[in-house]
């Protein structure tokens, strides 16, 4: 009798993985994670509220994990294009204007009709637009990400003829139900960042606060909490590790630095490091040159001079890039920043303590393809 319970353990667990990645889960889009969505939504919905106080809602064809404990401190949307990045703030606030102007409808609209809403909705947070091209570049970002997203559906023509040309026109059918999902409910009654991240965490335990931390970040560091809560964080780590085991299948991993969520699959992660490519590489080799000095801070100048002496080393298998250190510097610092294992404080560059899991023996070019280097070896 033991092999149904097993078998719908996995089931849950498979779909506590996907709705952490994607919290958004579409029945047209992926079928089989919505289908175990639905098939377990009670339970989901139980463990989800009452070990991390966030929210699960499942219409007819969407499922929605409202994540409002805890806001991640590097979290970026990111575009629907081949090489994925980061929106930027133009690109966010257009996409803000848009959801905004479609949230009550119509179904079917016109980019020509849109674009007015639009404008009427920027009016009234008196926000400027303008028809340069990079503000039509920006819109189209926007309705780019509402498409991959299942919240608009291109019916006649292309968007992107907008970007050239201001009096092109298509047919968008939109989703309001689904853009009614996307807000978490604080949004709707908060006026500022810091007082969203106060709302956000109304009416959540401080338990709960640290296991959505700790979900969501790579690493949750000691200098994170206050000694009490640190001290109640080590004393339940047995139960959390319980926890995190039986919804996800990851380890918890602990330091006197802090913890680290372990994924042996490698796989639940929206950012993967180590990574391939030519910024992967730069980071890796720039950790290595950076450990060697542990505990002192590096100036820009010195991180600027490392990365171009590794790019000069490494320029027969990196990608254009190389040639702009200054460029290649400030992307490899990002990616490590998002990963907590750099921090930037003033204008000084600190190794932070996660950093040295990363031990690299030797890294070489992948011989498929000339570009991507070999993982190093992870302590």
């Amino acid at each position: 009798m033991s092999e149904p319970s097993d078998s719908v353990a996995l089931e849950v667990r498979a779909a506590c993985r996907h709705l952490v990645m994607q919290p958004l889960v579409l029945a047209e889009r992926e079928p089989e994670a919505f289908r175990l969505v639905r098939r377990h939504e009670h339970q989901l919905d139980r463990w989800f509220t009452q070990r991390f106080g966030y929210r699960l809602q499942v219409t007819a064809d969407t499922a929605r994990l409202f994540k409002a404990t805890y806001a991640p401190r590097r979290r970026h949307l990111q575009t629907a294009t081949a090489q994925p990045r980061a929106l930027s703030q133009r690109e966010l606030l257009m996409l803000t204007l848009v959801l905004a102007a479609v949230a009550a409808g119509p179904d079917v609209i016109s980019l020509r009709d849109l674009i007015p809403e639009i404008r009427s909705a920027a009016a009234d947070g008196e926000i400027t637009l303008t028809d340069e091209p990079a503000d039509r570049r920006a819109l189209v970002v926007a309705l780019r990400w509402m498409i991959q997203h299942g919240l608009a559906t291109e019916l006649h023509d292309h968007i992107e003829r907008y970007v050239e040309d201001d009096a092109a026109d298509a047919i968008l059918r939109i989703r309001p139900d689904r853009v009614a999902l996307l807000p978490l409910p604080a949004l709707a009654r908060s006026t500022s960042v810091a007082e969203l991240e106060d709302r956000s965490a109304e009416g959540t335990s401080t338990r709960a606060w640290m296991r959505c931390q700790l979900l969501e970040e790579p690493v949750l560091y000691r200098s994170d909490l206050d000694d009490a809560d640190w001290a109640e964080l080590r004393r339940r780590l047995s139960e959390e590790a319980a926890t995190f085991a039986e919804m996800f299948g990851v380890d918890i991993e602990a330091r006197a630095e802090g913890l680290a969520v372990i994924d042996p699959t490698g796989v639940l992660t929206d950012s993967a490091f180590p990574r391939g490519g030519t910024v992967g590489h730069a980071a890796l080799l720039l950790l290595e040159r950076m450990a060697d000095t542990p505990g002192e801070p590096v100036g820009p100048a010195d991180v600027v001079a490392i990365v171009g002496d590794l790019a000069a080393s490494h320029r027969r298998y990196w990608s254009q890039l190389a040639d702009d250190p200054e460029q290649l510097t400030d992307q490899v610092l990002t990616l490590l920043e998002d990963h907590r294992l750099v921090t930037r404080h003033g204008s000084l560059i600190h190794v932070l303590p996660a950093a040295w899991r990363y031990a690299v023996d030797e890294i070489a070019p992948d011989e498929r393809d000339g570009s991507s280097p070999v993982q190093g070896a992870l302590l």
